[in-house]
């Protein structure tokens, strides 16, 4: 999600007023969690995503208003099964975006966005708060931030007692998703912590788990089988989780730009499942296990449910570094190996 940050600095540097369409809340089916965020310049071109689809037309599409009113929205969108069966979704589900207009002839917003720019490139961990107006059209949206110790826009008694709550579980924010407190305020955790979600209990995952431990990684296991996924196998990793099938992962587990995401699980179907889910987020490291075959086989699948080559290309497949790994032990090591040449040299 801090990707977008360093594609609104470069807007700021050069005048160039935009939309900012956040998902608020959603309910169902819909394809990225709260807190993702699509930019909208004036010709309607965009930066990042909320999705795709219809849902994502539909917003452009209100964000051409909110250039020529200059004022923000809040749009609820609806997205019924079909259009949810076109974007490979079991079901359907309810949207809730806020379309913000960036103008920085507003000293307001340059100051907010400078600190925020500030926090962001001293590597200082934070929060961004906005108070989401009953009324938008006679209000302006109101925004914060704060860090472990600092406050940052207009104080009341109303915000301090919101900060002081968050600044006491500070901490417990780190792997958790931007959500609304109260319907009233929207809050948005900035945080650089690198984690790694390994989808599949088995050999290899029980591995690799404790390997990435050893590297500093905080850990989530995530397998459908309990006999797999439990405290007794995983007895140093941070989280273990047990889910009834693998359609809805981000549900459970936050993936950001610093995540690192290993795919391997006991099938074809599984993989191919948890990899559309994982191409529509913003992780650092997609790793899926198997063979060329294998790994051609789910591509066409995706490529056929209306993914890109360019979305592929960003999958490790096979996984890990080419160093004739043959046991569990050695196709970790090979995995850790090449996540840790992602994590320390330049992105692919």
């Amino acid at each position: 999600m801090n990707d977008y940050l360093k594609i609104v600095r470069k807007m700021q540097k050069n005048s160039e007023n935009f939309v900012l369409a956040t998902i608020l809340e959603k309910t169902g089916s819909a394809p990225r969690s709260e807190g993702a965020k699509m930019l909208i310049k004036r010709n309607l071109s965009i930066e990042g995503t909320i999705g795709g689809g219809l849902v994502e037309a539909m917003v452009i599409k209100a964000a051409a208003r909110v250039h020529q009113d200059q004022q923000f929205r809040i749009e609820d969108f609806i997205l019924s099964n079909k259009d949810a069966a076109s974007l490979g979704m079991v079901c359907g589900g309810d949207v809730k975006i806020l379309l913000e207009y960036i103008d920085w002839a507003d000293p307001k917003t340059n100051g907010f966005f400078n600190e925020i720019f500030d926090l962001y490139e001293n590597k200082i961990d934070f929060v961004i708060i906005t108070k989401i107006p009953k009324d938008y059209e006679n209000e302006r949206l109101e925004k914060w931030a704060c860090t472990e110790t600092g406050f940052y826009g207009a104080e009341s008694d109303e915000i301090l007692s919101l900060v002081k709550d968050i600044k006491e579980n500070f901490y417990q924010l780190k792997y958790k998703d931007a959500y609304l407190q109260n319907n009233c305020y929207f809050v948005e955790p900035y945080f650089k912590t690198e984690n790694v979600c390994i989808l599949g209990g088995g050999h290899i995952g029980k591995v690799l788990a404790e390997l990435c431990k050893s590297l500093g990684f905080y850990v989530t296991v995530i397998d459908d089988r309990e006999e797999f996924a439990n405290a007794k196998r995983f007895t140093t990793v941070d989280e273990v989780k047990v889910v009834p099938g693998f359609e809805h992962i981000t549900d459970v587990v936050k993936i950001s730009q610093h995540s690192f995401v290993i795919i391997v699980t006991r099938g074809h179907s599984y993989d191919k499942e948890v990899l559309a889910q994982m191409l529509q987020t913003d992780a650092k490291y997609i790793g899926m296990i198997g063979s060329t075959n294998k790994r051609n086989h789910v591509y066409q699948c995706l490529l056929e449910e209306g993914f890109t080559f360019r979305d592929l290309d960003r999958v490790y497949s096979p996984i890990g570094l080419p160093i004739h790994a043959d046991t569990p032990e050695e196709i970790a090591v090979s995995i850790a190996a090449e996540m840790i040449q992602v994590r320390r040299g330049p992105q692919k």
